[in-house]
């Protein structure tokens, strides 16, 4: 199998466009103030726009589909055929960092979107204890930019060691030696009654 440039477009673009967006994330993070309320002595939390959410879930979704499509073409190393030769370490050592990247950058851009999603309603009775309103911490979506960067490189390295490995161990080879046991062999012996 050989590199494809077009499948490496698309996976490069689907992971920069989802790191992009974690980056997005990070800065639009929600951020809430403490505001009395004016019928009783509560307070409640007024939080900014919820951008970061749809940015993390969006980019979720860009590295699940990046991510299908690379073990997809490569049959996620457990359908089709063996690999064989140098490169197939090589290439199982990428899949392994490919799924560990990925996998963390899903869980911190899950866990930040739904983090960043959660609003404390209301804090507590005025001039009672100074409690804060719930937002996500800095840094979640940093995490999960960092490790999209490296579920890039690591797919990306990953689809090229796959595409390089020599993929025909387990085809099966003819040979015309031995016994053929289900060729039969005719002899031709013509005792003169051939020809008339």
């Amino acid at each position: 199998m050989a590199v494809s440039i077009s499948v490496l477009a698309i996976i490069i673009s689907l992971h920069l466009i989802a790191f992009v967006l974690t980056v997005g994330s990070e800065r639009r993070r929600s951020t809430a103030k403490v505001v009395p309320d004016e019928y009783d002595e509560k307070t409640y939390c007024v939080y900014t726009t919820d951008a970061s959410t749809v940015y993390g879930l969006s980019a979720f979704g860009l590295l699940l589909i990046s991510q299908t499509i690379v073990n997809g073409i490569t049959k996620c190393l457990c359908f089709g055929r063996g690999l064989m030769g140098s490169g197939s370490t090589t290439c199982v050592v990428f899949f392994i960092f490919s799924w560990v990247s990925f996998l963390g950058a899903e869980a911190c851009l899950l866990a930040g979107s739904a983090k960043n999603a959660y609003h404390t309603k209301y804090r507590g009775v005025f001039g009672g204890e100074d409690l804060s309103c719930s937002t996500l911490r800095k840094g979640v979506f940093a995490a999960g930019a960092a490790l999209t960067l490296l579920s890039l490189l690591a797919s990306t390295l990953y689809y090229w060691a796959h595409s390089r490995a020599d993929t025909g161990g387990w085809e099966k080879h003819r040979s015309d030696e031995g016994l053929g046991m289900t060729h039969q062999q005719h002899n031709n012996n013509n005792n003169g009654f051939g020809k008339l």
